[in-house]
């Protein structure tokens, strides 16, 4: 009898266990589906806004200012799938992740925000354009596949696109970066000198071709990781990897 009974209890906490667990799963998915069909309708509200802008206005010029706050809050917002990664809701490595948001982030705040005169460079609305058919197409992809109802097109869209949007994007940015460091050297903006209170010197333009520099190694390795999961994705392909 002390035996039946032990099992049990055995079986009615792995019941319950199992039913924690399910409940969990639902609220996770329940928030990503809401996360990512918020992030979709944020960039699409930034793609209608930068349309209506150049058909009233018929210039590029000012743009930027346009749609500065809307930009600013849903790109920042995008920590949260930092944290998505940290605690285990999405399978992606955390480090990618955050070196992707942090680099977009700093690209805002850092470059085209704080140096107004480079604002209406063509650069910016490249990258911008870029960023804008990318995110809408990729938290797209996210929201259909957690509903458990992807058109073909959405996928198709999410692993081919990037073959041009992506090298487009690090072209603009790379060119925005390259046309805010005349100003930046003049102002010395972000840069502390010897001698200070802190006893550390930091050079904001030699910080910025260094971050230029890092382009070469980190471009190829997150391109061609992107061809290998459109290879697996579209076409079946098998492939191992040590971080998918």
């Amino acid at each position: 009898m002390a035996s039946s009974e032990e099992d049990g209890g055995a079986a009615s906490e792995e019941k319950e266990n199992n039913n924690k667990k399910r409940g969990k799963g639902t609220v996770a998915t329940a928030w990503l589906a809401f996360y990512n069909i918020a992030m979709t309708a944020g960039w699409l509200v930034l793609a209608m806004a930068m349309m209506r802008f150049y058909m009233q206005k018929g210039t590029h010029k000012g743009l930027y200012r346009s749609i500065a706050r809307t930009l600013k809050f849903f790109q920042t917002f995008a920590l949260i799938e930092v944290g998505h990664c940290a605690i285990g809701l999405i399978r992606t490595s955390v480090i990618v992740t955050g070196v992707q948001v942090s680099s977009r982030i700093f690209m805002v705040w850092f470059v085209t925000n704080s140096i107004r005169q480079i604002q209406n460079e063509e650069s910016v609305v490249l990258f911008l354009v870029v960023w804008t058919l990318t995110e809408i197409t990729r938290y797209s992809y996210y929201t259909f596949n957690l509903l458990h109802h992807l058109p073909y097109f959405i996928k198709w869209a999410r692993y081919t696109l990037f073959i041009i949007l992506y090298p487009l994007g690090v072209a603009g940015e790379l060119l925005t970066i390259y046309s805010a460091l005349p100003f930046v050297r003049r102002s010395g903006m972000y840069s502390m000198r010897l001698p200070n209170k802190y006893n550390v010197s930091f050079d904001y333009y030699y910080c910025l071709v260094v971050i230029m520099l890092s382009y070469i190694p980190l471009f190829p390795q997150l391109f061609f990781h992107m061809l290998r999961q459109r290879r697996r994705v579209l076409h079946g392909e098998v492939i191992v990897e040590k971080d998918d």
